[in-house]
């Protein structure tokens, strides 16, 4: 695959990418390249400059997979914190203001539940001196 950047006779400029050169040629000599923004067909290469990676980029991207990585481990620990609380939390849906009611005024009542809110729900639930965790829930992979 290559990128080029395409300019058009009325100065538009934008970038599309291509198979190889020889493609890009191809659907040039033919008329079928067209620009984005005025349907002009009148399209040519435009001058860049190529990606070369110097030490700088290379710590770049040396910088981008460890992030990636770390990326990838909180959203490890997310799903295996789902699915501790799938496992030991009761889901209660959209119920869960009501519910955590009965669960903080009935002492004796000592249910684990887990559901959503509304913002105005969860103002109302902190005035009354509920206190509540909110937690990222990360999607499951299939």
């Amino acid at each position: 695959m290559i990128k080029y950047k395409l300019v058009c006779k009325n100065k538009h400029e934008f970038e599309s990418w291509f198979s190889e050169s020889q493609e890009y040629e191809k659907l040039s000599k033919k008329k079928l390249l067209e620009c984005i923004y005025c349907g002009s067909i009148n399209v040519k290469k435009n001058i860049m400059s190529p990606r070369i990676l110097s030490g700088q980029n290379k710590d770049k991207e040396k910088e981008n997979k460890i992030f990636n990585k770390e990326v990838q481990k909180a959203k490890n620990d997310f799903l295996k914190l789902r699915k501790f609380v799938e496992k030991n939390f009761e889901f209660v849906g959209d119920r869960f203001a009501d519910r955590v009611r009965d669960v903080y005024y009935d002492k004796k009542s000592n249910k684990n539940i887990y559901g959503s809110t509304t913002q105005q729900e969860r103002e109302e639930l902190k005035e009354e001196g509920i206190n509540l965790t909110t937690i990222p829930w990360v999607e499951k992979e299939n």
